[in-house]
């Protein structure tokens, strides 16, 4: 099982990226696939989760910023970010929550769960 994030990089202020992340190894069909983020000195913080219905959630603190969006048949999950701002500065993880239904919150994934290696996300002022 591997989870593989890219799309991070330097950004400026205002500007936007495009996270995806590929699953090889399970199905995630029916799992929820969500975005995890870990600025330096600062505990991980859950993003956004999508379930295999579509239902979304997000943190208040990306909400009307970020759009989480899959395409279950390729095992992959994407975020798009706009309007990013300094404190998005961290390396950004995908994950999947195997137990999900479907609703999806942040606190269920936890260590049984899938995660991938992160990719950086630097956002300049």
């Amino acid at each position: 099982v591997q989870l593989q994030a890219s799309g991070g990089g330097l950004v400026q202020a205002g500007g936007s990226l495009r996270l995806s992340c590929v699953g090889t190894g399970f199905n995630s069909d029916y799992y929820a696939l969500g975005w995890f983020r870990q600025a330096p000195g600062k505990v991980r913080e859950g993003v956004a989760s999508i379930t295999s219905y579509d239902n979304s959630v997000y943190s208040d603190s990306v909400k009307g910023r970020f759009t989480i969006s899959r395409d279950t048949a390729k095992n992959m999950v994407f975020l798009q970010m706009d309007n990013l701002k300094p404190e998005d500065t961290a390396v950004y993880y995908c994950a999947a929550d195997t137990n999900a239904g479907r609703r999806t919150r942040l606190s269920d994934y936890g260590p049984d769960d899938y995660w991938g290696k992160g990719t950086q996300v630097t956002v300049s002022a």
